[in-house]
């Protein structure tokens, strides 16, 4: 079991977001038959149906979707970026409101600039963790920036700083807080989030458990069906999908 009780040079924590290797694969989910849609209940779509999942992900799609792809992401992972840029929409659009499809999210946090933004990204419960994650996602080269410009002495020392207030310094250097406070989550609500040492633990062990139930070396890493699939990209998840039946 992992501890909050670690620092992680400024260089490397930066350095993690070489993440996952995009060469293409073609291994993974075997061809099967189409699968049909199904229908959500009267006046909602599948992609408004969302939840915490006992792995610690957060699933949005008909829960007894025949084909559950999931996806170890990391926010300061460069290809997890590129990958929801391009996936996020067609993957809920097309994909997850068929019926055909749920889509988790399980965290795979790497550094302390992750998990500070992975905290805050749940920080409003499951409904908002989608948009929240995808914008997190999209703020990752300003919140670099903010990152270099602390320098390493000052990371150093917020990262000995005592468990409950290490990461409400982090947000405020990077600028999360104010982030977040213009997405929904208040100062006071990111604040807690933040202070809650339980939410980082847990976080911490789910991407250790992780890494050794599925030998992931790099972010995203994708499984459907419970299954790891190669590939990094929307074009080589979607065909993975297209394969096991959601076509």
């Amino acid at each position: 079991m992992r501890t909050l009780n670690y620092i992680a040079p400024l260089a490397l924590a930066l350095a993690l977001t070489a993440c996952g290797d995009a060469t293409e694969s073609e291994s993974g989910a075997t061809s099967s038959e189409a699968v049909n849609a199904l229908e959500a209940p009267e006046g909602q779509k599948w992609s408004e149906t969302v939840s915490k999942t006992d792995a610690g992900g957060i699933v949005m799609g008909n829960p007894d979707a025949p084909i559950k792809l999931v996806e170890y992401m990391s926010i300061t992972c460069s290809h997890c970026r590129d990958f929801g840029e391009q996936a996020f929409a067609p993957l809920r659009d097309t994909y997850v409101d068929s019926g055909r499809v749920s889509f988790e999210i399980r965290n795979f946090v790497r550094d302390p600039l992750d998990l500070t933004a992975a905290i805050l990204s749940r920080c409003g419960g499951e409904a908002p963790f989608f948009p929240l994650t995808e914008q997190a996602l999209s703020n990752q080269g300003t919140m670099f920036e903010k990152a270099q410009g602390m320098g390493e002495a000052t990371y150093s020392d917020i990262l000995k700083s005592a468990p409950d207030s290490r990461f409400v310094r982090l947000a405020e250097q990077l600028g999360l807080i104010s982030f977040f406070q213009q997405r929904g989550i208040s100062e006071d609500q990111a604040k807690t989030c933040l202070a809650n040492t339980e939410t980082a633990e847990q976080l911490m062990n789910g991407t250790q458990k992780a890494a050794e139930e599925y030998n992931i070396e790099g972010t995203p890493t994708f499984l459907i069906n419970g299954q790891k699939v190669e590939g990094t990209t929307w074009a080589m998840i979607e065909t993975k999908l297209k394969e096991a039946g959601a076509r």
